[in-house]
């Protein structure tokens, strides 16, 4: 029966089963798609946009949420218990089990790219695509001024946390694997905007937040590629 209702709704939306179960595991294992990143994500983007209703349909019984910004064109999902911009809060209690976690630097380099893209929303320095250009050394300066940290010193653990950062589609860079990341040229994403909440925000600017309070703040996107969003640190 519920195949049969599945092939019908593919039917309407002009998808094959392959076609659908491909989008459905590259957002619950990705957490996210933007549809300027990458080929990939433009195909499947576009596909989302003929089938949304099925695929709100077949994740809601599992307590997750989908946000889809069509001005941006991005695509996210949040598990049970999240945060949702524009969402009611949900009454039922969570466990965290569709959480995973970020490290503190990540968590710390989240907050200040925020912090960043909101004073140059204020300045009216984004770009047609809602992104605002930071650099590398204007992202250092923000961690020691609001947080009393600092980028790693090593070359390669820059590099990773930068990755990490663009899996979450929170920025756009080229020249990873360039010797001079210094110099590099972020992006920094309207999505940063939904997935740091104006509470965490708040908090970060009015007061002194100590590294273990960094340390605490969960994510609900997946830290690498081989972990999916229902994927949790030991």
């Amino acid at each position: 029966m519920i195949e049969q209702a599945l092939e019908e709704a593919l039917a309407q939306c002009k998808l094959t089963r392959n076609e659908f179960s491909e989008l459905l595991v590259r957002l619950l294992d990705y957490g996210v798609i933007c549809r300027d990143e990458s080929n990939v994500e433009t195909v499947l983007y576009d596909r989302f946009q003929r089938c949304e209703p099925l695929i709100r349909e077949w994740i809601a019984p599992l307590g997750l949420r989908l946000q889809h910004d069509s001005r941006f064109q991005f695509i996210r999902v949040y598990p049970p218990g999240a945060e949702v911009p524009g969402m009611p809060d949900q009454e039922e209690p969570h466990h965290g089990g569709f959480r995973a976690r970020l490290s503190q630097q990540e968590v710390a380099a989240i907050l200040v790219l925020r912090v960043e893209y909101d004073k140059s929303l204020r300045e009216g320095q984004v770009d047609d695509q809602g992104c605002v250009a930071l650099t590398l050394e204007a992202l250092e300066l923000g961690l020691r001024n609001l947080l009393k940290m600092s980028l790693p010193d090593k070359l390669a653990e820059r590099k990773q946390l930068l990755k990490k950062l663009r899996q979450l589609r929170l920025i756009q860079f080229n020249g990873e694997d360039s010797e001079a990341v210094a110099e590099t040229l972020l992006r920094v994403r309207p999505t940063i905007a939904q997935f740091v909440s104006e509470s965490a925000l708040a908090q970060l600017l009015e007061s002194d937040t100590s590294n273990d309070e960094v340390e605490q703040v969960e994510r609900i996107t997946p830290a690498s590629e081989d972990h999916s969003l229902f994927a949790t640190e030991q």
